[in-house]
Order: C-alpha cells, then structure tokens, then sequence
C-alpha cells in the first residue's frame, strides 16, 4: 500500500517552551507569558455553573463577545471577528491575503507564527534586521518591493519586549505603500504604560490598511479556552467571515471571555503586579550582569552576554530547581532566555535560586 501524494510543506512546526519536568510534578513554569494571578474572579464563577448548555453549537459570530468587546474598546462591532486564539485570525489574514511568490515583511525576532502561516500558502518571508533587538522602521521599509503584501509586527515585541512608540507606528504606516496591510498585534498592550506608547486598535480604528489583533491568552488568563480577536476595514472583515471555520469559538469560552473583560479592577491588579515584580526581577538579575528590556510586557529578554554564566547553564541550574523558562534557540537569538512574570510565591522562589546559582561563581 502507498500513501495518497501530499503536498510537501518545507517549514519548522511552531514547537512550544518547555513545559513539564519529567518525573517531577511540582515544578514553576515561567516559559509561556501566561497570567501570572490566574483569571478573574468573575470568570470563576462561570466554572461553578452547572447548567451550561454543552448540546446546541455556539453562535458562529460570537455576537454576545463582540459586543462586549465593541463597548470595553469604543470600537466599532461590525469591524471585530473573533478566532480561537489570534493566531486563527493571523492564519485567516495569511489565507485571504497571500498567493504564492507574495512577500511578508517580519521583525528579525518576532511570533512564529506569523512566518509559519505565511509559509504555508506559499508566500516568502523577509526578514528585516532589528537595532539592539527593536523593531526598525528604516529597516522595515528597505525590504518593502512590488511583492510585499503584509508587515507584521507585535507592539509590544514577542520575545524581545521592546515597542515602538506612536510617532514611530504612525511614520512606519504613512512611509508605507498604502497597499500594503500592516498587521499590529496588541497581545500585550495592556502591560505597557509608557506615555510614549499607544496599541495599535487606539491609534488605528479608523484605518483601511491597517489590522489589529487582540487575545484572551495574556493578561485575561483564557489562554487555554483559545480565544482572540481581530479588527479591521468592514471589507476585510466581511471576507474573513467567508473563510472562518463555522463553530470556531465555543460557547464557554465566549462566556469566560465576555465576563473576564469586564473585570476592570482585576486588569488593574495584574498590571500592578507586573510591574512591580517585573521590575524588582529585573534589578536583581542586573546584580549579576543579566541584561533586560524595560517592563513593558509579561516578560523579561534576559542577555547573557556580560554574565559569567551563559544562558544555557543558568536555564540548567533553574531546571535543577524546579523552574522552567524558555530558550531562544528556536528563535536564533544567542546567549539569551525569555522568563515570564509569575506570581508573588514563584517569583520570589526565583529570586532565591537565582541568588543561589550565583553564590559560588
């Protein structure tokens, strides 16, 4: 017997952090920029109901979620369409943008899956160089030529945690060829409170060529339920209507999703949080050396490069005690590890470890 010819696809499958110990169950994972409180005290109620109804299918325009989202975001609600997690969506805009031989412009260091799904329709991913692991518009814009179809960038950047800030996003879309479609995803907008910086969905509403995407992964702690959404021109929306999956949001999930962003005061704690923990990590590992960017996400960028360790023994040596964090390998950056903020117990537990790795160097 043989099997039937497929089509060979050359790319790497997006492969996950590390995220299990083996033989041991009690161990921290800070490798996936989850929620470090976990989910709204809103959202847990949900869990307590018993009568959800598991029989009937989900409303294939998640019109109850959209709504919410319309209002919390003073945003227009024909112009969002929701994906399980945004990467459905980036999918989606892959599919109804991209034909073979077209060209995606992408960060040097950015999410996976944006050159995945680009690569899988067929389209060639340019790369263009980051500054001192920043976004660069100049170098954005010397990739651009006759093929270029869509620039993808995350604002805040997944895994650098450096942004551009709003005079920079406005030069880089007004220097732009208008047909181009510029991507900005938002996943981590919440975190970043610098004057300087605005999210992509605030400063681009009205626009036709830009598209905005969002997530319940983060800050709202819905990463497993698979939710995030996406906002555009009505035109784009309509079309990716006609290509979304049918039932691709599942009822609990759209429930969890509309209390959680109602939860105002919660959003308020994990930001607080962040930035407190986030920034006393960072000023205890610049003790030994570790190079940071600021706190402007649910994570830290940490360099090795004037450490007398090298990141793959320090990941070694947190392993040994029970802590996880993810290796840049994968995304070719050298000599550096992402750490998620956790919370208060697990980070404070780093911190003791990190004293105790450092003790006899």
């Amino acid at each position: 017997m043989t099997v039937p010819k497929f089509k060979y696809i050359n790319i790497e499958a997006y492969r996950p952090g590390k995220s299990v110990i083996k033989k041991n169950t009690n161990y921290i994972k800070l490798s996936a920029n989850e929620s470090s409180l976990g989910i709204s005290p809103k959202v847990l109620k949900i869990f307590k109901n018993k009568n959800l109804i598991t029989n009937r299918y989900p409303d294939s325009k998640s019109k109850v979620l959209r709504m919410a989202i319309s209002k919390h975001n003073n945003c227009d609600f024909n112009k969002i369409i929701c994906g399980s997690g945004s990467d459905e969506i980036i999918q989606m805009i892959c599919q109804l943008y991209l034909n073979k031989n077209d060209e995606v412009i992408l960060p040097e260091y950015s999410f996976l899956m944006y050159r995945i799904y680009s690569k899988i329709v067929g389209a060639k991913v340019r790369f263009s160089k980051e500054n001192n692991f920043k976004i660069s518009i100049s170098n954005i814009l010397k990739k651009v030529t006759n093929k270029t179809k869509i620039v993808f960038i995350a604002n805040p950047n997944n895994p650098t945690g450096t942004y551009l800030s709003k005079s920079e996003l406005i030069t880089l879309r007004r220097k732009l060829n208008k047909k181009i479609l510029l991507v900005i995803d938002d996943a981590y907008y919440e975190y970043n409170l610098n004057k300087d910086y605005i999210s992509g969905l605030d400063l681009f509403k009205s626009s036709k060529n830009v598209f905005v995407l969002r997530t319940f992964s983060k800050i709202y702690g819905l990463a497993s339920l698979r939710i995030g959404w996406g906002y555009g021109d009505k035109k784009i929306i309509n079309e990716l209507y006609k290509i979304k999956p049918p039932f691709n949001i599942n009822y609990f999930a759209e429930l969890c999703a509309t209390k959680a962003i109602s939860d105002k005061q919660f959003i308020k704690k994990s930001v607080s949080h962040n930035i407190f923990w986030g920034n006393k990590i960072k000023s205890n590992l610049e003790n030994y050396k570790i190079i940071s960017n600021e706190v402007t996400c649910n994570f830290l960028l940490l360099n090795f490069k004037n450490c007398k360790i090298s990141s793959k023994l320090f990941m070694k040596r947190l392993i040994d005690n029970r802590i996880i964090i993810r290796s840049m390998e994968e995304y070719k950056i050298k000599n550096c590890l992402r750490l998620s903020i956790g919370n208060s117990k697990e980070n404070k537990y780093l911190l003791t470890v990190v004293k105790k790795i450092f003790k006899n160097v």
